[in-house]
């Protein structure tokens, strides 16, 4: 019988291999993180447009964005006892430097990295760090891929750019929530999905692990939502599991009440794919916000942030960050809220504690179950 095994980043280990996945705008901040990463697991902070409450954020946006992840990072690690801190920092952030620097800078145990492919995020282990603080710098860095040659080509442009391998990967599959690293027309072709493009992932590190003489370990990422779907992907070569919906309904989530019971409410019909003012596919629930830019009405806004290099804000129908940030504070007549293929099946929020306690308990009886047939046989 397979136990549930610890997640190892070189000689950082989570106890359990559960991350959460990295939620912004202000979905994911300190309060999820520190709870998840106290379970053992590694609780992650969203860094995209983090400083949307603080005061001065219009007028200075990339001070308020370091400040309020500075504070994040500060607030989650006081209150850790046990498990890894990570902070997600999306590459098509105007800010993506700052970020990551700031992260290095306050201890991050982990920097996942998607939306675009990292290629030099290696150099800033070194760049604008003291020799003192070099010498204690221990973040791995992890970047979110979809595909064994993006997978390939990181390992390969790390290598020889920095001498440096990732020191794990997120490989994400078209269930996932939020923004999609996908054509719209990928999203449901079997070549793409999960179960597919994971063993692909896992054949693509291996001659590097080969060659460097350690693990790469490989995130499954993207519609798992229970303790089966968990020991399915670890089978198929995974070092562990990344989920973001089901940490949504928990009571530490950072989002407000009525984001977290947008998801109790929402039945299949109501999971919908939009086109992301910064072009890429989004899953969303289905809301009056969405029917309306469907149908044409558009939200006049103007864009003092810039945030993410892709938005095409001259001809968008409205702000992302805007609608997310109104999702976030609960009010979803202004904004939407995106989530997971899998987020009808949620029906009650609970505690963290009582999320993973149920997760270990049906990996634990998926085992026992298989266990069972094999002896029957």
């Amino acid at each position: 019988m397979m136990k549930l095994p610890e997640l190892h980043f070189g000689d950082s280990t989570a106890q359990i291999p559960i991350v959460q996945g990295g939620m912004g705008v202000g979905i994911s901040l300190s309060g999820l993180a520190s709870a998840v990463a106290n379970q053992g697991g590694v609780g992650v902070i969203a860094a995209a447009m983090i400083g949307m409450g603080e005061p001065d954020v219009g007028k200075n946006p990339t001070e308020a964005n370091i400040r309020a992840l500075r504070e994040e990072i500060r607030k989650a690690k006081e209150i850790m006892t046990q498990g890894l801190l990570g902070v997600n920092i999306m590459v098509a952030l105007t800010n993506f430097a700052d970020l990551v620097k700031t992260s290095i800078r306050e201890g991050a145990d982990v920097i996942f990295s998607g939306a675009g492919l990292p290629l030099d995020l290696p150099k800033y282990l070194k760049e604008d760090l003291t020799d003192e603080l070099r010498a204690k710098v221990r973040t791995k860095l992890v970047p979110i891929v979809s595909s064994g040659r993006a997978a390939a080509v990181l390992c390969k442009k790390w290598l020889a750019k920095y001498d440096y391998l990732p020191d794990g990967f997120v490989v994400e599959g078209p269930k996932a929530g939020g923004h999609l690293g996908f054509k719209p027309e990928e999203l449901d072709d079997p070549n793409f999905a999960l179960e597919k493009i994971l063993p692909e992932v896992v054949e693509a590190v291996k001659p590097f692990e080969a060659e460097s003489g350690r693990r790469i370990p490989v995130i499954a990422a993207g519609g798992i939502y229970t303790g089966a779907d968990i020991a399915k992907y670890l089978e198929l070569g995974a070092s562990g599991v990344q989920m973001g919906t089901r940490f949504v309904a928990t009571h530490e989530c950072d989002a407000n009440i009525a984001f977290k019971e947008a998801f109790i409410a929402a039945h299949k019909e109501d999971v919908t794919v939009i086109k992301s003012p910064v072009g890429m596919p989004g899953r969303a629930i289905l809301n009056e916000f969405i029917q309306a830019v469907r149908e044409g009405r558009k939200k006049p806004f103007k864009c003092p942030f810039h945030c993410v290099k892709t938005c095409d804000v001259a001809n968008a129908p409205y702000c992302i960050s805007q609608a997310l940030v109104s999702a976030k504070r609960g009010l979803l007549k202004h904004g939407f809220a995106f989530c997971g293929e899998n987020v009808w099946r949620v029906d009650k929020i609970v505690s963290v504690k009582e999320l993973i306690d149920g997760l270990k308990k049906e990996f634990d009886e998926f085992w026992e179950q298989k266990k069972a047939q094999l002896v029957a046989k």
